[in-house]
């Protein structure tokens, strides 16, 4: 298990449509790199450089992240990024 610390938030991308929405069937080179993913766990939040944060997300909160923010880490065969909260630009409801 992983957990986060401070304001670090772990993430799962969520898989590229493999159809646009009117049926045409997209080659794996022509997929765009998803931007929606689904909060796995949260961190604490608490003071990070002198400044309280407080914590917005939560698990299973479907978010938009900066394209290439992020480290990439692999455990238990799975793909996860951790973020820093502010990475995170709106929560999908």
């Amino acid at each position: 298990m992983i957990k986060p610390l401070c304001d670090k938030v772990l993430i799962k991308m969520c898989e590229s449509e493999d159809k646009t929405k009117s049926g045409i069937i997209l080659s794996a080179n022509s997929k765009e790199k998803p931007q929606i993913a689904e909060v796995i766990a949260v961190g604490p939040g608490g003071k990070v450089d002198g400044e309280e944060i407080e914590m917005h997300v939560k698990e299973k909160d479907k978010v938009i992240v900066s394209k290439y923010s992020g480290t990439e880490i692999k455990y238990d065969g799975e793909d996860y990024i951790i973020v820093k909260q502010s990475d995170i630009l709106a929560i999908v409801v």
